[in-house]
């Protein structure tokens, strides 16, 4: 399994997701926006997500990305996986036929060891952290479905004599 820029985007757009859950679906531009990431390198990336059931869409307003299973259902391993081209790589013995990589075993080691312990990261342990760590999650305002927002209605408070009797009154008392 390869770790990159990629999956660590996935792994940070995934906890973003998970955070916000209640909340409804997440657009991607406010994803895009909190993380700074490309919006367009997310839509790669959630389409992947999506084909492995990691997320699901909604459409329209309102619409976005919420997850496809709890959150302690997915792994980073799930998530990694999802988003990298997982061709398989080339071992340097199969490259290089006469001379054997005599490190191999401990890089098949290595990379068994890092996906047992990606298998056992969930997206519900990584949400806890940051929530732990304090990260706000702000609420998102009612979305303004109407073409014609309803003007607040301000009542106007003036200082000025309401009737020409009051005006008189006010000048007299002045002098």
């Amino acid at each position: 399994m390869r770790l990159s820029t990629k999956g660590r985007f996935a792994v940070t757009a995934m906890i973003d997701v998970a955070l916000r859950e209640k909340l409804g679906p997440v657009p991607l531009s406010d994803i895009a926006t909190r993380q700074q990431i490309s919006l367009s390198y997310l839509e790669q990336m959630f389409s992947k997500l999506r084909q492995q059931g990691l997320v699901t869409s909604t459409r329209g307003p309102g619409g976005g990305y919420t997850l496809g299973h709890r959150a302690d259902a997915i792994t980073v391993a799930d998530i990694i996986g999802a988003v990298e081209d997982e061709a398989p790589a080339k071992s340097s013995t199969e490259t290089m036929s006469t001379t054997p990589d005599m490190a191999q075993d401990l890089w098949d080691t290595m990379n068994a060891k890092v996906l047992d312990f990606m298998q056992s990261v969930t997206l519900r342990s990584l949400v806890l952290d940051q929530l732990a760590k304090g990260v706000k999650i702000e609420q998102k305002p009612a979305p303004n479905r109407g073409v014609f927002k309803k003007p607040a209605h301000q009542p106007v408070r003036t200082n000025a004599p309401n009737s020409v009797f009051a005006l008189g009154q006010s000048l007299l008392a002045r002098g």
